[in-house]
C-alpha cells in the first residue's frame, strides 16, 4: 500500500470535549450567529466585512490582529458586522507550500496534525474571548468541520472545492452561513448548481456515518475572479457581472440570493492594493443599482497588520507568509469608507 498510517486522530468530539467553547463565549456566538443570518436573509441591511490574514499562521499575531479589529467593530457596528478570517486550511494549487495551522503548527516544523487541531481550535477560542468576534474559516477537508462547527459563524468554500460532492453535501448540514466560490473556470452555473445541491437536504456517508441533513438555507455565491485558457486572471466583480448573477439566480429554485466579493485572488490578480479600488467599485454598484444592494451582502478582503507577503523564517510579526495582504492602516481606512457608503 501507499499510504502510511501513522497514528489515529482524536475524533471532533473527544477534541471539542478536551478543548470545549465556554457557555459565555457560546452565547456570543449564537448572538453573532443570528446578526450574521439577518444579513444573508435580508432581514437586515447591515453589510458584511470579512477580512483578516491568507493563513492564520501565528496565533499571536492572529489574535492582534483581531482584537484592533474588534475596535473597529465597536465603531462602525450600526452599518457593518466584521468577521474576521482563521483560516487554518490552505488549498495549494500545486501541493505544494504551506497548508495552514492544521497541517503545521509551525510553519518553519515538520507537520503534526494532532497538535494542528488542538492549536487551531485554542486560537480560534482565543479570538472569541479577547475580543467577542466569532470568525469565517474554509472547509478545505469537509470531514474535519466538526473540529469547528462549535465556533464558526461563516464557511468559505474554495474554488477548487465547490464542485466535489462531499464539500456540497456537508454544507447541507451546517446551521451557519457558507460562501460557495465560483470555481476557477468562473462558471457561474457550476456556482449556482453547487448552492442549489447545499440548500437541499442529502442522505450520504459521513465519517464511517449514513447520515442525512435537512439543507442549508445560508449557502450563496462567492465571486472571487476566474483563469482562461492563457492563465490569465478574468475579474467578474464588475456591475455587468454582479447585474448577470442577479439575472441567474432570478431563474433558479433558491432561496436567499446573495453574493459576497472576494475582493482578491483572480478578481486582483493577487496585487493585494488593488483590493482597495475593487470594494470601492463593488460599493459604487451597490449604491448605483438596487438590484445589486439587494445582491451583494458583503466583501472578502486579506489584510494583516504588515502589507505584502514574506518567505517562511523571514520573522516579520503579522505578515503573510502566504498571499500578499492590505496592511492595517489601509484596512483600517477601507472599513471606515465602507461604513460611509451604507
Amino acid at each position: 500500500m501507499g499510504f502510511n498510517f501513522i497514528r489515529l486522530l482524536p475524533t471532533p468530539q473527544e477534541i471539542r470535549e478536551e478543548y470545549p467553547l465556554p457557555p459565555a463565549l457560546l452565547q456570543i456566538k449564537e448572538q453573532r450567529d443570528r446578526e450574521i443570518r439577518d444579513v444573508i436573509t435580508g432581514v437586515s441591511n447591515k453589510f458584511l466585512v470579512i477580512i483578516g490574514p491568507c493563513s492564520a499562521d501565528n496565533e499571536d499575531s492572529v489574535c492582534d490582529y483581531i482584537n484592533r479589529l474588534s475596535k473597529l467593530q465597536e465603531k462602525v457596528s450600526d452599518k457593518l458586522i466584521l468577521i474576521p478570517r482563521i483560516y487554518t486550511n490552505k488549498p495549494r494549487t500545486t501541493g505544494e507550500g504551506y497548508k495552514g495551522m492544521v497541517h503545521q503548527p509551525d510553519p518553519e516544523k515538520q507537520p503534526d496534525f494532532l497538535q494542528g487541531l488542538i492549536s487551531m481550535r485554542k486560537m480560534h477560542i482565543r479570538a472569541i474571548s479577547e475580543t467577542g468576534l466569532t470568525a469565517a474559516d474554509e472547509m478545505l477537508y469537509p470531514e474535519n468541520w466538526g473540529y469547528v462547527s462549535d465556533i464558526l459563524s461563516y464557511v468559505a468554500i474554495g474554488a477548487r472545492s465547490v464542485e466535489d460532492q462531499q464539500h456540497r453535501l456537508t454544507v447541507s448540514g451546517f446551521d451557519v452561513p457558507a460562501g460557495m466560490k465560483n470555481p476557477t473556470s468562473g462558471d457561474y452555473s457550476v456556482m449556482l448548481n453547487s448552492v442549489y445541491a447545499a440548500q437541499h437536504p442529502h442522505s450520504f456517508i459521513y465519517r464511517g456515518y449514513e447520515v442525512t441533513t435537512t439543507g442549508n438555507e445560508l449557502a450563496h455565491t462567492v465571486l472571487r475572479g476566474a483563469v482562461n485558457k492563457h492563465g490569465n486572471s478574468i475579474p467578474n466583480y464588475h456591475y455587468e457581472d454582479l447585474h448577470r448573477l442577479f439575472d441567474m439566480y432570478n431563474e433558479m429554485d433558491l432561496v436567499n440570493p446573495a453574493t459576497i466579493i472576494d475582493a482578491n485572488h483572480s478578481n486582483s490578480n493577487k496585487m493585494y492594493q488593488e483590493q482597495i479600488r475593487i470594494v470601492k467599485e463593488v460599493m459604487h454598484s451597490r449604491k448605483t443599482s438596487p438590484d445589486i444592494h439587494q445582491l451583494v451582502k458583503g466583501v472578502m478582503i486579506e489584510s494583516y497588520l504588515e502589507e505584502g507577503c514574506q518567505k517562511i523564517g523571514d520573522g516579520v510579526y503579522g505578515k503573510s507568509i502566504t498571499d500578499p495582504c492590505l496592511g492595517w492602516e489601509d484596512s483600517e481606512r477601507l472599513i471606515y469608507e465602507i461604513a460611509s457608503y451604507e
